[in-house]
């Protein structure tokens, strides 16, 4: 899947790929859809994904997750161990349902590319801005564990 990251151009319609499934395709900031209102404007969602599987050498699984971040930049903070791991990052999408569905294939399309475990998805969190936000003042948000990059937990 090609991905367009912010500042570049793509168009984005509600049409439907062979399956049923949405088709997913990165938006500029400020681009509106084809037909659409103000609503359909992108917008940021936080994404916490956490998978789990077989131990790794750790040494192994922090490469791994290094290349991934090198690859796509967007990936904010990476903790690990040697059977299991997170990835924190903001991603630009429509809705929720998007923002979910772009996350929930992250791993596994890089998997090959970067290294990465064969482990599994067993968590994810998708949260829009001001919920973040919101968390965050509260003192209970998802607040980075450690500062940019990748790091053991």
């Amino acid at each position: 899947m090609r991905r367009v990251r912010p500042g570049t151009t793509a168009s984005r319609g509600g049409d439907r790929a062979a399956g049923g499934e949405r088709a997913l395709t990165g938006v500029a900031a400020g681009d509106r859809f084809p037909g659409g209102s103000g609503g359909d404007l992108p917008r940021l969602w936080h994404v916490t994904l956490s998978v789990s599987g077989r131990r790794a050498p750790a040494a192994e699984v922090r490469r791994a997750l290094e290349q991934l971040a090198h690859d796509h930049p967007f990936l904010l903070t990476s903790r690990y161990a040697d059977d299991h791991a997170e990835i924190r990052y903001w991603e630009e999408a429509r809705d929720l349902h998007d923002a979910a569905a772009v996350a929930l294939r992250l791993w596994g399309e890089h998997r090959r590319t970067a290294g990465l475990p064969p482990w599994e998805i067993v968590g994810l969190e998708v949260i829009d801005r001001p919920t973040y936000h919101q968390r965050v003042a509260a003192g209970c948000g998802p607040v980075l564990a450690a500062p940019v990059g990748v790091h053991p937990f």
